[in-house]
C-alpha cells in the first residue's frame, strides 16, 4: 500500500484501513455478486455509494478472480449515449489488462468502428472511440453483452445512477436491459443509484422488465459514534488532535454526507500542524476554502439552469430542507409565483441532479440541495452564515 499522507481521502480508491464503516454492506455486497446475484444498491448522492463499490471490487473474494466494470450514467440521456459510456468502461476496464482483451474487443464490439493502433509516445496499445461511431445503439448493446459473455473471467458491471434510463426518450430502454442481461452467465451486475423512487418503481412493480430481478441494498449514512472513531482515531495516528465535539459539528452541518465530510476535514487536517489541535476556526477555514473553489464551476453550471428552475433551486438552499414547498408560505416567502410553476420547476431540477426529495422520520416529504457545499455557496450569496 501506497503511503498516505492524509486519512481523509476523497480521490480514487481507499485503501482499507482508511475506508470508514461499512463492513456489513461490504459483506452482504460481496456475496450476493459471488453467489450469481445482480444487486440493486440504493443511496443518497454523496453518501459513498461509489466507494463502495470500489472498495467491494478490492476484495479477495472479487480483485483478480473478475473483470470488474464501473459505468457512470449520471450525464447521458438516451440510449446512444448510454451505449457509448457502457462500451467505453468495458473497453477501458478490459484494455488494461492486456493486449489480447484489447484485439478481442475491437473483434467482437465490430459496430463501433474501433480504431486499434500503436501510441507513438508509449509505444502501447490504443484504441479509440467515440460516440458518432454508434449508428445502431442497440446492435452495438449486443456485441458487448457478448463480449462480457465471452470474457475468459467472470465479469462483474456496476451501473451508476441507472435510474436515468428511465427518462430516455426511447421506451423500450430497459426491456432491452432485461433481455440482454437475464441471459447472461458469466456476469452480475449492480444497478446504483440516487432516487429511492424510481429505483423502487423500476424494480418492484410488477409490470416493468427489471421486476424482482435482484437483491437490494440500501446504504444509509455512516453513523455518528463510528465516523466520530474514525475521525478522531485518524488525526492520532498522524500525532494530531481533534475534539470529538467538533467532529460532530462537522457531522450535524452536512447531516453525515460522506463526502463533505471526508472533503472538509482533508482540508481541516492539513492545516493542522502535529502535535496541534484542530480547531473550529481550521474546519470553518476548510469550508471557506471548499466554497472558494467551488465557485467558478458552480456559476458555470448554473447557466445551463432556467431562470424559474434557479429561482426554486436558490429558494431550496436558502431553506436548508424545504418542506411543502407549493404551499402558500414558502412560494411567497421566496416570491416563486405559482404552485405549478414550483412543481414544474423541482421537477426539472430532480431530473437534472440539482435536488433530492426524502421522507423525514416523521413521514413528510422534504426537498434539499444534492450538493451541500453549493447549499453553501447559495445561502452566502444571500448573506447568511452556517453554525459550525
Amino acid at each position: 500500500m501506497e503511503k498516505v499522507i492524509n486519512p481523509f481521502i476523497v480521490l480514487g480508491t481507499i485503501p482499507e484501513p482508511y475506508f470508514c464503516d461499512r463492513e456489513k454492506e461490504t459483506e452482504r455486497l460481496v456475496r450476493y455478486l459471488t453467489n450469481g446475484q445482480n444487486v440493486v444498491l440504493h443511496a443518497s448522492r454523496r453518501i459513498g455509494k461509489s466507494k463502495l463499490i470500489e472498495h467491494c471490487f478490492e476484495q479477495p473474494a472479487i480483485k483478480g478472480k473478475y473483470y470488474t466494470i464501473f459505468v457512470d450514467i449520471l450525464q447521458t440521456g438516451n440510449l446512444q449515449e448510454f451505449t457509448y459510456e457502457f462500451g467505453k468502461a468495458v473497453f477501458e476496464a478490459t484494455a488494461s489488462l492486456g493486449d489480447k482483451l484489447m484485439k478481442q474487443f475491437a473483434q467482437t464490439v465490430r459496430s463501433l468502428h474501433t480504431e486499434y493502433t500503436i501510441d507513438p509516445l508509449t509505444g502501447s496499445p490504443k484504441l479509440s472511440l467515440s460516440i458518432g461511431h454508434i449508428e445502431n445503439a442497440i446492435y452495438t448493446i449486443e456485441e458487448v453483452f457478448r463480449f462480457l459473455e465471452q470474457a475468459d473471467k467472470p465479469c462483474i458491471v456496476a451501473i451508476d445512477e441507472f435510474q436515468r434510463i428511465a427518462d430516455y426518450p426511447e421506451k423500450n430502454v430497459e426491456a432491452i436491459l432485461r433481455t440482454h442481461i437475464q441471459r447472461m452467465r458469466n456476469c452480475e451486475f449492480i444497478f446504483a443509484g440516487s432516487d429511492r423512487h424510481l429505483l423502487g418503481q423500476m424494480f418492484l412493480d410488477y409490470n416493468r422488465p427489471f421486476y424482482n430481478s435482484a437483491a437490494t441494498i440500501t446504504l444509509d449514512r455512516i453513523e455518528r459514534s463510528k465516523y466520530n472513531a474514525f475521525a478522531t482515531m485518524h488525526f492520532e495516528e498522524f500525532d494530531k488532535h481533534i475534539a470529538p465535539e467538533d467532529v460532530n459539528r462537522v457531522y450535524d452541518l452536512f447531516d453525515g454526507n460522506t463526502f463533505a465530510m471526508q472533503k472538509t476535514l482533508n482540508i481541516a487536517f492539513s492545516l493542522t500542524e502535529k502535535d496541534e489541535w484542530c480547531t473550529v476556526e481550521m474546519i470553518r477555514q476548510a469550508i471557506d476554502e471548499i466554497i472558494e473553489e467551488y465557485d467558478f464551476t458552480y456559476r458555470t453550471h448554473l447557466m445551463s439552469v432556467g431562470p424559474s428552475q434557479k429561482e426554486v433551486l436558490y429558494a431550496i438552499a436558502r431553506s436548508g430542507k424545504a418542506m411543502q414547498i407549493t404551499g402558500a408560505a414558502f412560494v411567497g416567502k421566496y416570491r416563486l409565483g405559482s404552485a405549478s410553476s414550483v412543481q414544474s420547476a423541482v421537477r426539472k431540477l430532480k431530473a437534472d441532479g440539482w435536488v433530492a426529495e426524502y421522507i423525514n422520520q416523521d413521514g413528510q416529504k422534504y426537498y434539499q440541495v444534492n450538493d451541500y457545499f453549493l447549499m453553501l455557496w447559495i445561502q452566502k450569496r444571500y448573506g447568511q452564515g452556517y453554525e459550525i
